[in-house]
């Protein structure tokens, strides 16, 4: 089974200058846990999850007081202020650019499920031989369509 068999091909995407605010709305309206970041000519730049989109926002440096709620307080008061002030940030400050692990439709359907049984990743990228994205699979895309081949075989031998 080839990739292309299986692949989503409306991928909703980013682009470097894509910021926090954007990228959360887009997320949450899409019911997705992350997007690929494309250049102006459709070219594979990073991804961003919801994920790196936490990870950024984390606070950083907190004070820990002797006592308990002095700390709740501050982290609270810490991320607040992380959010206020990297809300305009863009995808570029923290896109995933390494270890960016992509397909291409030709590919065998037994390489994605080698890279989502050995990494931690949702999405996988689908590009072409000059690195433009056509599409995307994920885990349950995947599961979604090896159950139905299964359900539909089973159904087949009864």
């Amino acid at each position: 089974m080839k990739i292309r068999d299986f692949m989503i091909t409306d991928v909703i995407t980013a682009t470097k200058d894509t910021t926090i605010k954007q990228l959360l709305r887009t997320l949450v309206e899409n019911k997705i846990g992350g997007v690929p970041v494309i250049d102006d000519n459709n070219r594979l730049m990073g991804a961003v999850s919801d994920g790196d989109i936490i990870r950024y926002l984390q606070p950083r440096g907190r004070t820990v007081y002797d006592m308990f709620s002095l700390v709740l307080v501050n982290e609270k008061e810490d991320f607040r202020y992380k959010i206020n002030s990297s809300i305009n940030d863009t995808a570029e400050n923290f896109m995933r650019k390494k270890d960016l692990y992509k397909v291409h439709p030709e590919d065998e359907i037994e390489k994605v499920l080698n890279i989502f049984s050995n990494h931690h990743i949702k999405k996988v990228p689908v590009v072409d031989n000059d690195s433009k994205l056509i599409g995307v699979i994920s885990r349950g895309d995947l599961i979604r369509f090896i159950s139905t081949s299964i359900i539909a075989n089973s159904d087949d031998e009864t």
